[in-house]
């Protein structure tokens, strides 16, 4: 006998081993028609699959959590199926799913185009409605490698043939056509359904190694519904009108060049955001108990020894060689043998030596070290996106040195600041999640077990529900994660708060508890913004580019409807910039609809539109962005008015 007990708690008794499919039959017809696999204590399996001994079995339809990864990994089988159809001779390699789809990567002489795409979409949706039905099995790894290569699969050979010793063998079948997986998968092609859309081509390097040949990528995107995939296909029409590369062209705010790969050249309307943010997260730092610092951006080598990051993280380090004149004709030289200097990727160990200045007692702690500190990281010419990611970036980075006890009330007083600033900045859909320890990890595990701890009272202390990310903390400590919802249902991760007992060590620094034993701080490694650079790209996108009045580059911009309101515009515009608002002056000789269409599509906030009847009463027609409507008030009471809302959100509180 097999007892399978179902989620409701019932049980159902059975002969013998039985199927997902027999099980889903055994409830009710309507339910065997809707199931697509299975999870058998816990593991999602095939329904085809037998179940031999007691379990507990969930059956999984359209609408469970797992289905929509079932559906994205057979619809990139699918495609495969269409691609070798339509275009014999290709070789299929790997095919996962990717957030909001899945890839293959295909080996053939010529790439894909998009008149490609929609064929090979067309060829899917007839795949579908022919409903192939799905089965496994499970080969000896000479005959799979003979197989594969037999066919011209020698990509699927390669792979077969690094797989552990142990490794089952499974190839999957839809219909004829079948491919090495895992699984599981759907019982046929009328599973998948027809919600599904190529995305575009690409070329990608065998296993991501550009030694390797090139291979050619197509990516796709499936849905459990026809609606779901209209919903994500407008977020990506919408994603795109937010693109912060853009919008930044759009609002000359900033911009790229080769010469500078990963570095942002700020123009002028960019670099008044970043002032004012700055400003903003400095005065918040000060009230919650900051100091200041600035350190070298170039350090030599040791100090990246001494820290580990050189060991972890070299090869994303600009390193330069520590040369000194000499007095001799051969040039320069190195000032000791092997010297090198870097880059600084992160502030942390500069952090320490100012710590290490000067006798700390107990009593000092904790002490809250920040800085704006200019960074430099090597990332490849293929991961840098715009503000996302860059090569120099700014952070508002600071460093906690506090003693254990302490831990808890420091991280409160933390995710309060986070809290304070978020809201000010409009986006309060916050996720906060706790990493906890990973496989590979310094200290044991009672140090693990308070450093966990404290960081999950500070949270219960708080009053924000979170989630564990087991094993995803960092190697020296837990950390906090803080994922963002932003305007379009798009999550980023944002700020940072990292729990570390490693780094004093191994930079030796210490303070004198009360009994004059010498001891290690704790150190907290915390960024709100994270980077400037990549904050204020998230921003734009958030906004669509219409910022905060607060925030906005040009606030005001007074446009004139006749020339005989030119000296009356100029006057007001002096008014408003000695009441501290960013205002623009256009007086040209261009019909008012064109102005205001120009000032509207640069994402200025406030338009002030002057005739002669608003000069004569001394008046201010205000059109704001977004609005079809305009308000008409006096000049003086729309100043005062423009001015409070500018003055940026902690100075509205005080």
């Amino acid at each position: 006998m097999v007892a399978i007990t179902l989620p409701d708690g019932s049980v159902r008794q059975f002969d013998g081993a039985v199927t997902g499919t027999e099980l889903a039959e055994n409830i009710s017809r309507s339910l065997a028609k809707k199931a697509l696999a299975v999870k058998v204590d816990g593991a999602l399996t095939d329904l085809f699959a037998p179940i031999e001994d007691d379990a507990r079995v969930e059956i999984v339809t359209r609408d469970h959590e797992d289905a929509l990864d079932l559906i994205r990994h057979d619809t990139a089988h699918l495609m495969a199926q269409a691609v070798q159809e339509l275009f014999p001779g290709t070789q299929v390699t790997i095919g996962p799913n990717i957030a909001d789809g899945f890839f293959y990567d295909f080996a053939r002489d010529e790439p894909f185009s998009t008149d490609d795409l929609a064929a090979i979409e067309k060829r899917m949706g007839e795949i579908v409605d022919e409903g192939r039905p799905t089965r496994k099995e499970v080969w000896g790894r000479d005959e799979a490698i003979a197989h594969f290569k037999d066919i011209g699969e020698t990509y699927k050979a390669e792979i077969i043939s690094d797989l552990p010793e142990d490794e089952e063998i499974r190839v999957y079948f839809h219909g004829d056509w079948h491919d090495l997986c895992r699984g599981p998968h759907l019982p046929s092609t009328k599973h998948i359904g027809k919600a599904f859309k190529l995305m575009k081509v690409a070329g990608a390097y065998w296993r991501g190694d550009h030694r390797n040949p090139m291979l050619h990528r197509i990516y796709g995107t499936a849905w459990a519904s026809e609606k779901d995939l209209k919903a994500y296909l407008q977020r990506l029409e919408e994603a795109e009108k937010r693109d912060h590369r853009k919008l930044g062209r759009e609002m000359d705010l900033f911009h790229f060049q080769p010469e500078a790969q990963g570095s942002v050249f700020w123009h002028a309307k960019g670099y008044l955001i970043w002032r004012e943010l700055e400003g903003y997260i400095r005065r918040r730092l000060d009230e919650d108990g900051y100091v200041e610092v600035k350190t070298p951006q170039l350090l030599n080598s040791v100090f990246w020894e001494q820290s580990g990051h050189w060991a972890k993280f070299r090869e994303n380090m600009f390193v330069v060689p520590d040369e000194i004149p000499s007095t001799e004709d051969e040039g320069p030289v190195l000032s000791g043998e092997g010297d090198l200097m870097a880059l600084k990727p992160m502030n942390c160990p500069a952090h320490v030596q100012i710590f290490k200045q000067g006798v700390k007692s107990y009593r000092d702690l904790p002490i809250r070290m920040a800085e704006f500190g200019c960074c430099h990281r090597n990332e490849a010419h293929g991961a840098l996106h715009g503000l996302m990611r860059v090569r120099q970036m700014t952070q508002d980075d600071a460093h906690i040195f506090c003693r254990e006890d302490q831990i808890t009330e420091e991280t409160q007083r933390f995710l309060a600041l986070f809290s304070r600033v978020y809201n000010d900045m409009g986006m309060t859909d916050i996720a906060y999640k706790l990493a906890t320890r990973p496989a590979q990890r310094a200290g044991d595990d009672a140090t693990w077990d308070r450093a966990e701890k404290a960081l999950a009272d500070a949270l219960g202390a708080a009053g924000l529900a979170f989630d564990i990310a087991e094993g995803e903390g960092a190697f020296y400590g837990p950390k906090l994660e803080f994922h963002l919802t932003d305007a379009i249902g798009r999550t980023w991760q944002a700020g940072t708060y990292q729990l570390d007992y490693v780094l004093p060590e191994r930079l030796d620094a210490a303070y004198v508890d009360e009994t004059g034993a010498k001891k290690r701080p704790v150190m907290l490694h915390r960024a709100v913004f994270g980077t400037f650079e990549r904050f204020i790209g998230l921003l734009i996108e958030h906004y669509a580019g219409k910022l905060p009045f607060w925030l906005a580059p040009v606030q005001v911009v007074i446009a004139t409807i006749t020339s005989e309101a030119n000296a009356y515009a100029e006057e007001t515009a002096e008014r408003m910039r000695k009441a501290g608002l960013r205002v623009d002056l256009d007086i040209r000789n261009e019909k008012i609809n064109y102005k205001v269409r120009e000032h509207s599509h640069a994402k200025v906030p406030v338009i002030a539109v002057v005739g002669a009847r608003e000069a004569a009463e001394e008046k201010l027609s205000l059109r704001r962005l977004g609005r079809k409507d305009q308000e008409v008030a006096s000049r003086d009471d729309a100043l005062r008015a423009l001015a409070a809302e500018a003055r940026a959100p902690d100075l509205k509180a005080s």
